[in-house]
């Protein structure tokens, strides 16, 4: 198994709101890849700033997590840019503040100009808490290097 941690100029220039450290109000989730299992993998924590109803996540804070999972996923397994175009979401059990989890994303197919996802948060016992699904727009060649060229401006 090789591992890599997601890092570079892409999310820490853009201040990603999930996975970037510089972003002060952000949730700074540092994703990894496995390029054998081929799935994007993070263990984080979710702070009293992340709560819908008391003690528990906000709904729209875990899907978040789970986009960001995908994308990543999409884009190291297959080095496009890509949007989420649908994602279809299964809230099985609670997210709890303060409680630690798991999250994993994969790469299911791959369609002429699209890309379908999955992740899924986990608890610390490997329960399944939430899952999405999710179609990725790939960006066009010409979108992806307008993107990379901003990023890289100091």
């Amino acid at each position: 198994m090789t591992v890599h941690r997601l890092t570079g100029t892409t999310h820490r220039e853009t201040h990603c709101f999930v996975c970037s450290p510089t972003n002060e109000s952000g949730l700074r989730i540092p994703f990894d890849y496995d390029d054998v299992a081929k799935v994007v993998h993070a263990r984080f924590s979710f702070g009293e700033n992340q709560s819908g109803a008391p003690t528990f996540v906000h709904g729209g804070i875990a899907l978040a997590v789970l986009n960001e999972a995908m994308a990543w996923a999409v884009v190291s397994e297959t080095g496009d840019f890509a949007v989420a175009a649908s994602m279809t979401t299964d809230f099985r059990r609670p997210l709890r503040i303060g409680s630690g989890y798991s999250v994993r994303g994969t790469v299911l197919s791959r369609d002429a100009g699209q890309v379908r996802a999955e992740a899924t948060i986990a608890d610390d016992s490997a329960r399944a808490c939430t899952h999405a699904e999710a179609w990725f727009r790939v960006l066009s060649a010409a979108t992806a290097q307008r993107l990379k060229a901003r990023v890289a401006r100091p």
